[in-house]
């Protein structure tokens, strides 16, 4: 049975944003938010999300140290990471750090829901059930796009 997604962003209005985004465009439910990487940690270990919708820039804790980190939950959440950031992080980043995808908070929202089924599926679930490392999993994209400033 599914767990939910996980939202991860330090502003309260983009986390209901992308909450109404889940609920209203997928099949899928929001099982828990958090506004830090430290917070969304102790909460993946709790609600064993199925995927983590992760800001790249937050205080504290970036969203790619986060990301490290939920590599050691088990059961090993998917993890999109977002950013606003027009050049943003490429793909090699993103596999160093096990993310699956990366996207801008501006994609649209067709866009989003779709990834989000995609990494969902029971299909993209059995075939990345048998992968030891996250790096080495493909199939969607990772924009190509890197952070300027922080």
């Amino acid at each position: 049975m599914s767990s939910g997604i996980l939202i991860v962003d330090d502003n309260v209005r983009i986390r209901e944003l992308l909450r109404m985004l889940v609920e209203t465009n997928t099949p899928f439910k929001v099982c828990g938010e958090a506004e830090n990487g430290a917070e969304a940690i102790k909460m993946a270990k709790e609600l064993r999300p199925d995927l983590v919708l992760l800001d790249l820039t937050m205080p504290g804790m970036s969203g790619t140290d986060t990301a490290l980190l939920l590599q050691v939950v088990q059961p090993r959440p998917k993890i999109i990471l977002f950013t606003v950031h027009a050049d943003g992080l490429n793909q090699e980043l993103g596999s160093i750090y096990g993310i699956d995808v990366v996207l801008s908070k501006a994609d649209s929202i067709g866009t989003i829901a779709g990834h989000i089924t995609t990494l969902l599926s029971p299909k993209a679930r059995k075939r990345n059930a048998s992968r030891t490392k996250p790096a080495a999993r493909k199939g969607l994209p990772i924009h190509s796009q890197r952070p300027s400033g922080k």
